[in-house]
């Protein structure tokens, strides 16, 4: 499942196993990621525009997620966002919708959740 030419996974994840876990993940799937530990390192990272898509999670240190989503879309062009959470209800779910992500898991999820949540947001759209 390599993502190709030019486009890697960005993971903001502040605990260290959940960020190593899908570090794990995405190794073995062969996906290229870069990791960080909030969603401020991401942002001054630099790497958005060289993305496929982010996996971010909702609780982060300073910067929550939801934060981060509305200023991922005050950019040009935003690359999907996967939401994961352990904080799950209706309402968050609604709202991480509502505010672009692309897509949202609860925690703990499945491997082949977020693999295909990742292949899901990455599909080029069909022509019309």
């Amino acid at each position: 499942m390599a993502m190709g030419a030019g486009g890697r996974v960005l993971v903001v994840e502040d605990d260290e196993s959940m960020r190593e876990a899908i570090e794990t993940l995405l190794d073995a799937a062969d996906i290229e990621f870069t990791s960080y530990g909030s969603a401020e390192a991401l942002l001054s990272g630099g790497a958005i525009d060289a993305s496929v898509c982010i996996i971010s999670d909702l609780k982060l240190p300073a910067m929550s997620g939801f934060e981060l989503l509305t200023a991922l879309r005050a950019r040009a062009a935003v690359p999907p966002v996967i939401m994961i959470t352990a904080h799950d209800s209706p309402g968050v779910r609604s709202e991480a919708e509502r505010l672009g992500a692309a897509a949202y898991l609860a925690k703990p999820f499945a491997g082949t959740a977020l693999l295909a949540a990742i292949k899901t947001v990455t599909r080029p759209a069909c022509p019309t």
